[in-house]
């Protein structure tokens, strides 16, 4: 059998089996049979956290709406439904999101699973959307826990890193769908955020600001508003010292357009606006690796001058480099958890080598700042810091010890990072890197 990889490129899935099963009854016969097991995704991740020896489960047959609930104001998805396919059908039934991530491409289970986030002052990653879970447990029997239900432990298990089960069925909140424009300003100085750091993070309803670190600018902002009748929003001529695009841009500055969202303020759907990039385009080639860390939103501004510093060093490796705002939460392995941030993503060339040598140089910087990383992304960290920055693992480590007993659900990276944080010396097998 062909060895199959994720995305990027970077990574060679090491499972022995690869099934797709067309219903959750063929799920938990897999679950039940096999010693070790994982689910995959939309192979967005860019470590390995999702890799396997043993058996690996597909749910792209499993991705259909099972039901929208009015009064309640909830939808209720399949494990393997993608946000794109998701976002169409709530908009035409009048329905919404609250936040959507850079791309539409990838799965509402997986995004969850890993607190992956869109930007916004007033809104949490994506998984605080989450009001229910399905799960195939470890025995292959199925399990529904809930907000309302379970309060002391859903919150430990929705971004529950793929460990506590199969995430078969999603219920998400839902609100009345909205149209948004998008503008984009370039040439926004570093020295503005000193004393204008809150204001130009909450002048939109999400905010992405991109630079490349090496000079003290931030060469394009990506403003999306909500549009209404009740308050007609006409863009500034200048935002901050900041000059309006004269057209459409990509994040990448030379790289065409074509595949970004409409942007110079045209209004649209909000699942047409939030991403970066159009669903019925792919975003990029993949030949890239991604890193991100989730710092305190009070210590933002330290955190832009350490990375600053690095700018020249990072510049051979760094594509293209993006801050944005998240709001807190009361998820425990979210790194927002009853903290407010500022996400520092890094789009990196795909030279994982390069990429690994400098990473120590820019998490020791981050290091005094609380900087968390985001779970599906690269990064050098060493288990024995996790416990410091996210205070619920150890309540994490014993839901995951509760709910797969045997490790049916383990691998080598929650073996590293979630158990070996208090099991020194597990061997790092976290990824089989590809060759080329």
């Amino acid at each position: 059998m062909t060895r199959q990889r994720n995305w990027a490129g970077n990574l060679t899935y090491r499972a022995a089996n690869w099934h797709s099963p067309r219903s959750v009854g063929e799920v938990r016969e897999r679950v039940r049979r096999a010693d070790r097991v994982k689910v995959l995704g939309s192979r967005h991740s860019f470590n390995g956290i999702a890799d396997t020896d043993g058996a690996m489960l597909s749910l792209e047959h499993l991705n259909r709406v099972v039901g929208l609930d009015r009064e309640r104001g909830t939808v209720t998805v399949e494990g393997g439904i993608r946000y794109g396919e998701l976002s169409r059908f709530l908009h035409g039934q009048g329905y919404a999101l609250p936040n959507l991530a850079s791309l539409p491409h990838i799965s509402v289970a997986g995004a969850c699973m890993t607190a992956t986030h869109g930007s916004g002052d007033r809104v949490g990653n994506l998984a605080t959307a989450v009001s229910a879970l399905e799960l195939v447990t470890a025995d292959g029997e199925v399990v529904e826990v809930s907000r309302e239900g379970n309060p002391e432990t859903f919150p430990g298990m929705v971004v529950g890193l793929g460990g506590l089960g199969i995430v078969t069925r999603l219920t998400l909140d839902v609100m009345p769908t909205f149209e948004m424009r998008q503008d984009v300003y370039e040439d926004l100085a570093l020295e503005v955020l000193e004393t204008h750091f809150d204001a130009v993070l909450s002048s939109a309803d999400s905010v992405s600001l991109f630079t490349d670190w090496r000079r003290p600018r931030f060469y394009q902002a990506w403003l999306k508003r909500r549009v209404t009748g009740r308050d007609p929003f006409g863009p500034p001529r200048e935002w901050f010292g900041a000059r309006p695009a004269p057209g459409d841009r990509h994040p990448i500055p030379g790289l065409s357009p074509v595949n970004c969202t409409p942007q110079m303020g045209v209004p649209g759907p909000w699942h047409e606006r939030l991403p970066h990039f159009r669903l019925e385009y792919t975003p990029s080639s993949g030949e890239e690796l991604q890193s991100e860390y989730l710092v305190p939103r009070q210590h933002a501004l330290a955190a832009f001058r350490a990375i600053h510093a690095l700018g020249e060093q990072m510049a051979p490796i760094l594509q293209v480099a993006e801050v944005r705002s998240v709001a807190a939460d009361d998820l425990w392995m979210s790194p927002f958890y009853r903290q407010p941030c500022v996400g520092l993503h890094f789009t990196w060339r795909r030279d994982e080598a390069a990429v690994r040598a400098f990473l120590p140089h820019l998490e020791a910087a981050l290091a005094p700042l609380a900087a968390r990383p985001h779970w599906g992304k690269v990064f050098t960290l060493p288990p024995e810091a996790l416990p410091g920055l996210f205070g619920k693992l150890p309540d994490f480590r014993r839901l995951l010890e509760e709910y797969d007993p045997q490790g049916k659900f383990r691998n080598a990276f929650l073996d590293r990072y979630i158990f070996g944080a208090a099991r020194p010396g597990v061997p790092e097998l976290l990824a089989t890197v590809a060759e080329g």
